[in-house]
């Protein structure tokens, strides 16, 4: 871990855009420490038999049929910082082609002489007399475009360090039929499972079972990457309709802070708060073995660290996803114990089926409605 070279590089960030990705990639994993991945035969073992354990088990007590993705990745803390910078670059694309004044896919470079998000471009090599308005509008884009990246490398830096597995539905990706991917972070879940004084591979076993509920969902609802990205596409739409994005002042997660105002974003924010509370209940009631006490000290953790990181949480919105996974999980206990867990499954059928935020502070309303 080189905090230094990752300045450095944050400093020297440049291109068109409004964040320099490569470099961001690059100073987050200078700033990050990778961790071991020295795995032994009994590691590989273990996490495949977790996965096909916990796909079975699954489709068992949900009563829903899915498949897992065939790229089941154990990684290290840069693998995932590589497997996410492209996720972070096609959500903040629309946003960037907007603060710049480009089209999407475009370079930046016009014919001739021409303003891109670097100023004044040459193209021949030549020397250009810049009006002094050009100049001090060029250097405050580059001024924006460092914090920005230097914003998105604390964003991949900090994620992780903390992110122990990930189901990848490959949202906005460049090629959306491509296979979903499946992620475990191994030395995060080796040093957490440290951390709480639990073993390791009964903790392993219980962050599999967590993503594979993920797998669970997307499977049992096809529309459900369209639908979330469609909501993503209209709220950034409508951020940048108007034309009041200047290239800088992008938050940490890379969007506005009021973002979350719009109606799209609110549709999203309500999906996702099913998606994370359905994973909760349905994992909890899966798991093939004691979790009460994985399931109290990873809460606590959630919530805890020293002051550094509660900071980092606040500034990355981890708190209101924190909430996501209290509200829904309060949610599908309720559905779950009124009319049980495959009756809860009943959301995934449809678009439809999908809690409003008011159901998800009324559950019965939900089930009045929806009568699963």
């Amino acid at each position: 871990m080189d905090i230094l070279r990752s300045l450095r590089t944050v400093s020297e960030a440049s291109g068109p855009g409004v964040v320099d990705w490569e470099r961001a990639a690059a100073a987050a994993k200078a700033g990050t420490d990778p961790g071991s991945l020295a795995l032994t035969d009994a590691d590989r073992a273990g996490y495949a038999t977790d996965v096909r354990d916990a796909r079975a088990r699954l489709r068992e007590v949900a009563g829903i049929e899915f498949d897992v993705p065939n790229a089941i990745e154990v990684q290290n803390r840069h693998h995932w910082i590589d497997a996410s910078v492209d996720t972070f670059r096609n959500v903040m694309a629309p946003i960037e082609a907007a603060a710049t004044g480009r089209d999407e896919g475009s370079t930046g470079v016009t014919d001739g002489i021409g303003d891109t998000a670097d100023g004044i471009v040459e193209p021949t090599g030549g020397p250009v007399d810049l009006p002094t308005g050009d100049l001090t509008r060029g250097f405050g884009r580059d001024l924006s475009r460092i914090a920005n990246t230097g914003s998105m490398a604390f964003t991949l830096g900090f994620l992780a360090r903390n992110v122990l597995g990930q189901y990848d539905p490959l949202l906005l990706a460049d090629e959306p039929d491509a296979d979903h991917g499946l992620y475990f972070v191994h030395p995060n879940i080796v040093a957490v499972a440290d951390s709480l004084n639990v073993e390791f591979p009964r903790f392993r076993r219980w962050i599999a079972f967590h993503e594979v509920t993920h797998a669970a969902e997307f499977g049992a609802a096809p529309w459900l990457p369209e639908y979330l990205e469609s909501r993503v596409e209209r709220g950034i739409e409508g951020l940048t309709g108007d034309g009041g994005l200047d290239g800088g002042g992008l938050t940490a997660g890379g969007l506005p802070v009021d973002a979350l105002d719009t109606e799209p974003f609110a549709e999203l924010q309500a999906a996702m708060t099913a998606v994370e509370g359905y994973a909760e209940v349905l994992m909890d009631r899966a798991f093939d073995g004691e979790y009460a006490d994985l399931r109290r000290k990873l809460d606590e953790r959630r919530g805890g660290g020293g002051p550094i990181q509660r900071l980092a949480r606040r500034l990355l919105g981890l708190g209101l996803k924190r909430r996501q996974y209290e509200q829904g999980a309060a949610f599908f206990r309720e559905v779950a114990d009124a009319r049980g867990i495959e009756a809860a499954g009943a959301v995934w059928e449809r678009p439809e089926n999908l809690p409003t935020r008011a159901e998800l502070d009324d559950p019965a309303a939900w089930l009045v409605r929806v009568d699963p």
